[in-house]
């Protein structure tokens, strides 16, 4: 069966190891030596989050299996690679997330950690998220839910709740909050439709909804739900202007502003 991506990988992977001796030992440990981009990935993640009380063969077998029993986890990681080849300037290849960009590595770590906990396997699910945060400093709840494609572009300080929700096809840069008021208990975390990007520092509280498409201007502070294809931003965020496509996939992050220099 084709597997372009992994193709596409494997042969960055022999051009680097050409092109950077010093890098060759990596290339083949990583992915030249490996059958496929599950086994590729266990093998960086697990040397990545291993800690003298979890060994790293065993954060491997953990990473292997969570492939092989939800074959759907390896097609989302496709996904979301070919979401940051497409939409991230600074991505110049396949092997580059997967090597290099801890927001790629921490989604994907907490794709097996999301996987464990509906296995039931919580306590496990938590410890792989303490070291996520503390590895890549990047904070998902494993209950959370996210769908593929996704860009999560430097990523650090990256929060998402128990109730989050995050759809297919969203970008979400640095910095970004999905979280609680402080006070409810229960589906107490936003809900990210398809298409949305969500600008650095922005931060959304409560369980809320963010339409399909939008925009969400950085630093900004969203309380209330965001129409489809609208741009919000300001503390607290408000709207200020209409998308046409959807936001994630143009990754263009001005605000329109009419001749008196007011945002519409």
């Amino acid at each position: 069966m084709s597997d372009p991506v992994w193709e596409k990988l494997y042969q960055e992977a022999k051009q680097a190891a050409i092109d950077e001796p010093a890098l060759a030992d990596l290339m083949k440990e990583v992915i030249l030596d490996q059958p496929s981009l599950e086994e590729a990935l266990s093998v960086r993640l697990s040397r990545k989050l291993a800690y003298h009380a979890t060994p790293e063969g065993y954060l491997k077998e953990v990473f292997n299996e969570a492939f092989a029993t939800e074959p759907e986890l390896g097609e989302r990681v496709r996904h979301d690679i070919v979401a940051i080849k497409t939409r991230d300037p600074a991505c110049p290849s396949y092997i580059a997330p997967m090597l290099y960009f801890k927001g790629f590595q921490a989604i994907t770590c907490y794709r097996v950690a999301h996987h464990l906990w509906n296995q039931g396997r919580h306590e496990l699910a938590y410890y792989l998220q303490s070291l996520i945060s503390e590895i890549f400093s990047v904070d998902i709840h494993p209950a959370a839910k996210i769908g593929c494609g996704i860009l999560l572009d430097h990523a650090t300080s990256f929060v998402a709740g128990e109730t989050a929700v995050v759809e297919n096809n969203v970008s979400i840069l640095h910095e970004v909050t999905l979280g609680g008021t402080g006070k409810e208990k229960g589906d107490r975390h936003p809900k990210i439709r398809h298409g949305v990007l969500l600008g650095a520092g922005a931060k959304l509280l409560g369980n809320i909804e963010v339409g399909v498409g939008a925009k969400v201007g950085a630093g900004s502070v969203v309380l209330t739900d965001v129409p489809p294809h609208t741009t919000v931003a300001g503390v607290p965020a408000r709207i200020v202007g209409k998308n046409k496509d959807d936001a994630a996939f143009g990754m263009d992050q001005h605000l329109e502003c009419d001749g008196n220099g007011e945002s519409h």
